[in-house]
């Protein structure tokens, strides 16, 4: 229930690249499938998948699968565009969601991930620490990764993911976005 629909991420996402209608897309850490919904009305073949094991039963849309972005059950080059917003940093094994995303986007594809830019890791996860667990003091737990886009970068590389842009925003909060093209 913390996940709220904010417009502004797809607008952004719209800037960062313009994803067609048809394009089969995968938003990892969907939450409550606000943007998979949004995306799927513009016509985008797009599932959203979530590691919350009653993302299913809360979700405002049907195009959402409970599944954790470390074991995604989908074919190689399964995917056109991969979308994630405010999640990445919620991964704690980071690496194998990442391989795994590279893995099921196709040659050609795009990764588009936005993310915040913390000065101090979980600094801006203490209010979701609280209504959560009834403290700040957790809020590394919820945060617990701590990027920025050149460290992001040396992760997806090596994946076979190169780097089409980056930016940083004041937006509503300071965050970084990062987009990908897979190569080959």
């Amino acid at each position: 229930m913390v996940n709220r629909w904010d417009s502004s991420h797809l607008k952004r996402i719209d800037r960062l690249a313009a994803i067609p209608s048809g394009a089969k897309v995968l938003e990892v850490g969907c939450g409550q499938g606000h943007l998979t919904r949004a995306l799927g009305e513009r016509g985008m073949d797009v599932i959203g998948i979530d590691a919350n094991p009653q993302a299913e039963a809360i979700a405002n849309t049907p195009l959402v699968r409970c599944m954790r972005a470390e074991a995604l059950d989908f074919d190689d080059k399964s995917f056109d565009f991969v979308v994630s917003v405010h999640a990445i940093e919620h991964i704690p094994e980071l690496d194998g969601a990442l391989s795994e995303i590279a893995r099921v986007l196709r040659p050609g594809g795009k990764a588009i991930f936005i993310y915040p830019a913390e000065p101090i890791m979980g600094m801006y996860a203490i209010p979701t620490s609280v209504i959560l667990h009834g403290t700040p003091f957790k809020a590394r737990e919820v945060h617990c990764q701590k990027l920025w886009p050149s460290k992001l970068k040396g992760m997806v590389e090596p994946l076979g993911l190169r780097e089409v842009s980056k930016e940083f925003s004041l937006l509503k909060s300071p965050q970084f976005a990062s987009v990908f093209e897979k190569v080959g």
